[in-house]
């Protein structure tokens, strides 16, 4: 049956459940170890070293700027900063960056808007979902559809008045339901969005102040398609759950070379990332005894890069294909744009961030904002 299955990141995480456990570092979870490296640089992305080989000197410069240099002041909602693409918005939850690469999509969590966002254009309003921003829900979860470019549509994560549920946004139309009834409870209602490389939506869901329940909707991630049946190569053909587990998911990413995925979760004891496999999640791949806050995540090939909403932060670990990770992480743009939030990979290789400052932050007068990075290299993957 598996050889049988499409190269989604859920068949071939199954293959490697069937094959044994995936591999992690020391047969454990990892803990955080802070290093600060450079805060970017004013004429530009800021860049991530590479880990640094021990048979070679240090680098020299390498275009990093120096340790407390800070972007330049924003006056009002104009902001001179050249990473920034747009500002004075809402604490946001969530973004999709457009084929173009120089466009996204962005969603407010508590308002429920979507904006379409470019350089030096104003931002213009897409759709309004409806949300009941409470228990740390709302719009917390947007990705475009596999075939956008032929298709146009827009799937999001959305807290309502009775529960939380996967939604469908076309141009001209009011959202659509796709997957309803997850649990929606006092606390943990945030949820997020990924795409398998086989179209397939993967949903991560947050446990709704309850327990873990092999029945309920909630604390799981979810494998669907886009018309909410359960995606082909799940564990159980008839349901929509791949994996058991979470708590309150910040943020899920997939590799779209190794086809890893990984999804963050605060755990009320310490914050974790975990490789997502069928069926009952593993011992985390790496955890946060601190709780920074994690929040939405990046992957590509040899480098997982984590928004921190909480240490203000863009934490960066590289895995290996197994699962594990080599050399040191890295914390970078430590307090310069202060609590970060969602993450998105463009087409052309750069990293799309956004920040949730206006909620319990030290908002600037741009907040909230929506940056756009040079991202770390790994793995011998090439970026623009």
């Amino acid at each position: 049956m598996v050889g049988r299955l499409r190269r989604g990141v859920a068949a071939v995480l199954l293959g490697l459940l069937l094959a044994g456990c995936a591999t992690f570092p020391d047969d454990g979870p990892r803990d955080w170890r802070e290093k600060i490296e450079g805060q970017g640089e004013l004429g530009g992305p800021p860049t991530i070293p590479e880990p640094t080989d021990p048979r070679q000197p240090p680098a020299q410069g390498g275009g990093q700027s120096e340790p407390g240099d800070e972007p330049p002041a924003p006056n009002g909602c104009v902001d001179p900063d050249p990473l920034v693409v747009a500002t004075c918005l809402e604490p946001i939850g969530a973004i999709a960056v457009l084929p173009d690469a120089e466009t996204a999509l962005v969603a407010e969590r508590a308002t429920g808007r979507v904006l379409k966002v470019k350089k030096d254009v104003e931002p213009e309003l897409i759709a309004t979902v409806p949300v009941a921003a409470t228990g740390g829900g709302g719009l917390t979860g947007l990705v475009l559809s596999h075939s956008y470019d032929e298709d146009q549509l827009v799937y999001a994560y959305v807290t309502t008045p009775s529960d939380n549920r996967v939604v469908r946004i076309a141009a001209g139309e009011p959202p659509k339901p796709v997957f309803t009834g997850i649990p929606r409870g006092a606390t943990n209602n945030a949820g997020a969005l990924g795409v398998d490389i086989d179209g397939s939506l993967l949903v991560a869901t947050g446990d709704a102040g309850g327990p873990d329940s092999p029945t309920s909707l909630a604390g799981k991630i979810l494998r669907i398609d886009t018309l909410g049946r359960p995606a082909k190569g799940n564990p159980d053909p008839s349901s929509a759950v791949l994996s058991s587990g979470l708590r309150s998911p910040g943020g899920i990413c997939v590799d779209p070379i190794t086809t890893l995925a990984w999804v963050t979760d605060h755990t009320g004891v310490q914050d974790a990332l975990h490789l997502v496999v069928p069926g009952p999640l593993p011992a985390p791949a790496w955890t946060w005894p601190d709780r920074p806050g994690v929040a939405g995540c990046m992957a590509q090939p040899g480098v997982v890069a984590i928004a921190q909403a909480g240490s203000a932060s863009l934490f960066v670990l590289r895995p290996t294909e197994t699962g594990g990770f080599t050399g040191e992480p890295e914390v970078l743009l430590k307090d310069t744009y202060g609590r970060l939030s969602a993450a998105a990979l463009a087409p052309d290789g750069l990293l799309w961030l956004g920040t949730v400052n206006k909620a319990g932050g030290k908002p600037v007068s741009s907040d909230d904002r929506v940056l756009r990075i040079q991202p770390p290299a790994g793995g011998g993957a090439s970026w623009a």
